[in-house]
């Protein structure tokens, strides 16, 4: 009993006692997700009908909706060293409307996001004017006693990286239902109304966030979701408690296309009941198909304000992205690239025998059943680097909760292997299982035809060797020490250099991703989300691994970062043989880097191939499904068609739907799931790449 009481107040509000009481020191911080009893919040929407896979036009302001939610007037934001983070920030959000904040990585999108809750990253101070549905929460002073009044009931906030929002210890359904019971309209009826009232609602959270509310789903803990599905669980959270306002800061992280189309239908019937949303977003499709008003934030200041129409065109993943289109071939490895091109000479379209390892398939290519990278006619059989047969894996010990079933594939030197798939197919959990992370599992894999442990049994040299760039990079560092201190360890603990060199090479590397050695110098925990994400990809290069684990890295960047990150891949795989396993949702960089493709849906591989070739004819419904969702099925907010296929449908029960991770029977109590939950973050703050920092 004594678990479950702090169970519950840890999912409480931090303004909030367990009673629903403010507490008595009112300056107390509280949580930027959290809300007080106080707010009277907007019922949740009732789900609306389907649209035939077209986005609803959210609605443009009226005279009934022009009441402005949030005014925010000369925000600026300043560290204790005079740092200006913010300067001057002037924003408008209005009931109805979907705004969006649009700027590079660093730029101050997320700090602005706080600002409207009263919150500030550590060591960070706020003045200027913020006041939400006429409560100021944010004066010359910074943030005001009465901030935590709006929190959740008026305006509630989605996190990049929501794993920090989600109590490992609690189940889904029961949050969910708390939530939606604390904010309930006070007018709702007796103890019984009002408990149905809070389940239906949680219903419609999760409905909303594109996850079916089955049993299943409910009783499940945070770490029982994928990473895209757990994006969508704190999404349900925010939306449970029926906000006014809704801020929400890369909600299309980690999700795949089909239900980044449903959760844009989803955003957009949001608005259009009266919502104000303000999207942050690197995703320029997703802004184009749902916002009524563009900011474009640039070193902390408003540099332009307008219309859809103010984002460049284009693909949001330039330049290789452009280089991918073109229809010129991969570079067959690294015997076969130039050092200014890193493609072959070959003429576009040609496909000339190819004898080195890291070959492009083509015709008569690809991976023979047991793993072995085959040649075209004539050619003799080439032995991956790695090669996976049979794998299966498994949530629980004793074989039961199937993730992966009977998974082979062959990788070889020079090559870069995409998989591909909806939100918990599985494809984490193969990335972990290479990387020696997950334990879990059954089946055969070699590198260099030698067996492939896992983690703690593999030596420094196969460590080294297999490098895993985490999707969730922030907790992945410690956030007290400097994050070029941190990637820097990897060379001196992984490859024997002096502490001076890796410092110096490290340096190199991370100016290369656009992370200057100043941003490098400052601890990890005052960088954005996408400088973390650069940084742990450094560390994980600096290593020379032979095998590179990319697991949704270029979600958390921009446009210009993400085009950075692609071209250092391409430089690895062409001038030192590394192979790729690339893990992603975002076709773009698929289409930029790899050779070939396997799809996973359910945990099993149900379409594979060069990738070019399963792109353009599909036969999986799976992978037709991916392609149909790709540009949101949408009309733009200016009226133009968008880049793909317009008016995409999506099969009825297709969309949000999670597979190959239902809990079974006897489910572990929560203390069991706190001990996994933890686990997990302790291999990714012990392992970094097992370059040794603590």
């Amino acid at each position: 009993m004594r678990r479950h009481r702090h169970s519950a107040e840890r999912d409480a509000p931090s303004g909030l006692s367990r009673k629903g009481t403010l507490p008595t020191d009112a300056a107390r911080p509280a949580r930027p997700d959290a809300a007080t009893a106080e707010s009277r919040p907007a019922r949740l929407p009732d789900r609306a009908p389907s649209h035939g896979g077209r986005l609803p036009s959210p609605g443009r302001a009226t005279e009934g909706n022009v009441t402005p939610v949030i005014e925010v007037s000369g925000l600026t934001a300043h560290t204790a060293a005079s740092a200006v983070l913010l300067d001057g920030v002037d924003l408008t959000m209005r009931a109805g409307t979907v705004t969006a904040l649009v700027g590079p990585s660093g730029s101050g999108k997320t700090t602005t996001a706080l600002a409207l809750l009263g919150e500030a990253p550590p060591g960070v101070r706020l003045s200027g004017a913020v006041q939400v549905a006429g409560i100021p929460v944010v004066d010359g002073t910074g943030p005001t006693p009465a901030a935590a009044g709006v929190r959740g009931g008026t305006v509630a906030y989605l996190p990049q990286h929501p794993g920090g929002a989600l109590n490992p210890a609690r189940r889904v359904g029961a949050v969910l239902t708390e939530l939606a019971r604390l904010h309930a309209d006070p007018e709702t009826g007796g103890g019984r109304q009002r408990r149905r009232d809070a389940r239906r609602r949680a219903t419609d959270a999760l409905l909303g966030a594109q996850l079916p509310p089955e049993r299943g789903v409910l009783r499940r803990f945070p770490h029982q979701f994928s990473g895209g599905q757990r994006q969508r669980v704190a999404l349900a959270k925010a939306l449970a408690c029926g906000p006014r306002a809704l801020i929400l800061d890369e909600p299309s992280t980690g999700l795949d296309t089909v239900t980044r189309l449903g959760l844009a239908r989803e955003l957009g019937e949001l608005a259009r009941k009266g919502i104000a949303i303000l999207l942050l977003s690197h995703d320029h499709a997703l802004v184009r198909a749902l916002a009524d008003h563009v900011v474009l934030l640039e070193n902390g200041r408003v540099v332009a304000a307008g219309g859809a129409g103010l984002l460049p065109s284009g693909d949001s993943t330039a330049p290789l992205a452009a280089s991918a289109r073109d229809g010129s071939p991969r570079a067959a490895g690294p015997a076969a690239a130039t050092a200014e091109t890193g493609r072959t000479g070959a003429a576009a379209g040609a496909v000339e025998p190819v004898t080195t390892v890291g070959h492009t398939p083509s015709a008569g290519s690809g991976s023979g059943s047991d793993g072995t990278v085959v040649n075209g006619a004539g050619q003799r059989p080439t032995p991956p680097l790695l090669d996976v047969h049979g794998l299966s894996a498994y949530l629980r010990s004793d074989g039961r909760g199937e993730v992966l079933h009977d998974v082979s594939l062959g990788l070889a030197a020079g090559e870069c292997l995409a998989i591909v798939g909806r939100s918990g197919s599985g494809k984490t959990t193969l990335a972990r299982c290479v990387a020696g992370l997950h334990e879990r599992w059954q089946g055969r894999m070699r590198l260099d035809g030698a067996e492939l442990p896992v983690l703690r049994h593999r030596d420094t040299e196969r460590r080294r060797r297999v490098q895993y760039v985490w999707q969730e990079a922030r907790g992945s560092f410690d956030e007290r020490r400097t994050v070029l201190e941190q990637v820097a360890r990897t060379g001196v603990r992984l490859r024997g250099l002096a502490p001076s060199g890796a410092v110096e090479e490290a340096v190199g590397l991370l100016c290369r991703l656009g992370v200057s050695e100043r941003v490098a110098e400052r601890p990890a925990g005052s960088l954005s989300g996408g400088e973390l994400q650069r940084a742990a990809f450094a560390r994980a290069t600096l290593a020379h691994p032979n095998v590179l684990v990319c697991d949704e890295i270029t979600t958390a960047l921009d446009a210009r970062a993400a085009g950075l990150v692609l071209d250092e891949v391409e430089r690895m795989r062409c001038e030192t043989g590394t192979a790729v396993l690339w893990i992603g949702h975002d076709l773009a960089p698929v289409r930029a880097l790899a050779h070939r493709l396997l799809v996973l849906d359910g945990g099993r591989i149900v379409e594979q191939g060069d990738c070019r070739k399963v792109l353009a004819a599909p036969r999986a419904e799976a992978t037709r499904l991916l392609l149909e969702a790709e540009h949101l099925g949408s009309r733009r907010k200016d009226g133009g068609e968008p880049s793909g296929r317009a008016g995409t449908t999506i099969p009825p029960g297709r969309t949000g739907h999670a597979t190959g991770t239902r809990p079974r029977r006897g489910m572990r109590d929560s203390s069991s799931n706190r001990q996994d939950h933890q686990n997990q973050q302790n291999q990714q703050k012990d392992q970094h790449q097992q370059e040794g920092t603590p």
